[in-house]
């Protein structure tokens, strides 16, 4: 790897050495296939990763990756190519287990909390793939997630906004109780009624919606709920977030997983997550 100044997203050694067996294992697969008869790979996994790190963290377009990466042509390849592999997934989830055995949880959760996030999207995004939330007047698509009781992300699945909370909810249920077996408990807001709990309690799963005392003025933190709350409050931290800028759901999804990623690894090693302030 070439020598350069490092920047405040670069994966520390320790970080890296939690990352670097899922990436590696990748790139000697495909070497093994068919497909990848040719001339050997010539960038460094690590550098690729920081870049794509750097571009979540910053929110600039692919086309102004900094010199010092590979060229933005490449990191956009590797970074279609990992989302279409599920690499991103498997290391959420690798690292999720670690953590939650770290602060004394099984790796296993049984519990979960579900919610959603409407966003507004850049003019590159296909019109065919947005919506109105017409609750939040937000044109644009829906993140929906569901994370652990610690606010580590599950799974996420991305909609145009207009999707119904209930229906995304259903998928999101049906995916999580498929990979997660254990979760018999789930708790979400009022947006997802009847057919989602009818649905969950068909998937084993107990669905609870947390409401909102009527007769309470200004924000008041509401139990379980502020779990998931918070952990959009945490995705924020990544500026290519503030909007959805990816012509593709799934692309969407995958930034929020190189989100997490760089989350939760920081947590494992210990290291501080940097923010804008004073700075």
């Amino acid at each position: 790897m070439s020598t350069r100044r490092g920047y405040p997203s670069d994966l520390s050694d320790a970080r890296w050495a939690l990352i670097e067996p899922v990436l590696t294992a990748w790139r000697e697969q495909r070497l093994a296939s068919a497909l990848a008869i040719g001339r050997p790979p010539e960038h460094d996994l690590r550098t690729l990763m920081n870049a794509i790190l750097y571009l979540d963290r910053t929110g600039i377009p692919w086309r102004y990756l900094p010199h010092d990466f590979p060229p933005y042509q490449t990191v956009y390849a590797y970074f279609a190519r990992w989302e279409r592999d599920g690499v991103f997934a498997q290391l959420t989830g690798l690292l999720r287990d670690l953590l939650r055995e770290q602060e004394g949880h099984r790796a296993e959760p049984s519990a979960c909390i579900i919610d959603s996030q409407s966003v507004k999207t850049s003019i590159d995004v296909p019109r065919a793939s947005q919506g109105t939330d017409a609750g939040k007047k937000i044109v644009g698509r829906k993140r929906n997630i569901i994370t652990d009781t610690l606010g580590l992300l599950l799974t996420v699945l991305v909609t145009a906004a207009s999707v119904p909370d209930g229906t995304a909810g259903m998928q999101l249920l049906t995916g999580v109780a498929a990979t997660h077996p254990t979760i018999t408990k789930a708790w979400t807001d009022t947006a997802y009624r009847t057919k989602a709990i009818d649905h969950a309690a068909t998937l084993g799963i107990d669905l609870e919606p947390i409401r909102r005392d009527p007769a309470t003025k200004g924000f008041v933190p509401l139990p379980r709920r502020w779990v998931v709350e918070r952990t959009f409050g945490w995705l924020m931290l990544h500026r290519r977030l503030a909007r959805d800028y990816e012509t593709l759901p799934a692309r969407s999804e995958a930034m929020i997983h190189v989100a997490m990623i760089d989350l939760m690894s920081r947590r494992l090693t210990g290291e501080a997550t940097v923010t804008w302030r004073g700075t």
